[in-house]
């Protein structure tokens, strides 16, 4: 669900209790493993993580490149993991993750969707969360961006 929140906290708050918890988790684990020169900012209605214009302006839609996004939606919780979609080990890694824990993978291009925290592998996120640096991020976008050019 889109939000007209102005800032993460606000974004949180206006969630129903028992709904907060999950997303100030989420949150938690993002800004304890975000490397820095990503930026947290209210984006697309959701609390996003992006490397600002002002370190990489080449982007196709003149926006800052979204890292990741979470959000809380009508019946489950999603987490946008870009580098997933970007980066096929770091899917490979994700869904062994998803085997080691049983738990069923529930995962669109870059969305995973979950209804509880204990879903999802929170280690596994933040070890890739903090594995990640602004510059090799750029190395992926530019990688994928590249490939879809070419095959057009």
């Amino acid at each position: 669900m889109r939000s007209k929140a102005r800032t993460v906290e606000a974004y949180i708050a206006e969630l129903a209790p028992e709904r907060q918890s999950t997303m100030l988790a989420i949150r938690e684990l993002i800004l304890t493993n975000l490397q820095k020169g990503f930026v947290e900012s209210m984006t697309w209605g959701m609390p996003t993580y992006e490397v600002p214009l002002r370190i990489y302006p080449n982007t196709y839609n003149k926006k800052p490149l979204m890292f990741l996004a979470f959000a809380a939606q009508k019946n489950y919780y999603s987490l946008y993991l870009m580098q997933i979609y970007q980066d096929d080990e770091s899917y490979q890694r994700l869904e062994a993750a998803f085997q080691r824990i049983n738990k069923k993978v529930d995962i669109g291009k870059s969305c995973l969707r979950f209804k509880s925290i204990g879903d999802i592998p929170l280690e596994e996120i933040g070890d890739m969360i903090a594995n990640t640096s602004v510059d090799a991020y750029i190395t992926l976008y530019e990688k994928q961006y590249k490939h879809k050019e070419e095959t057009k």
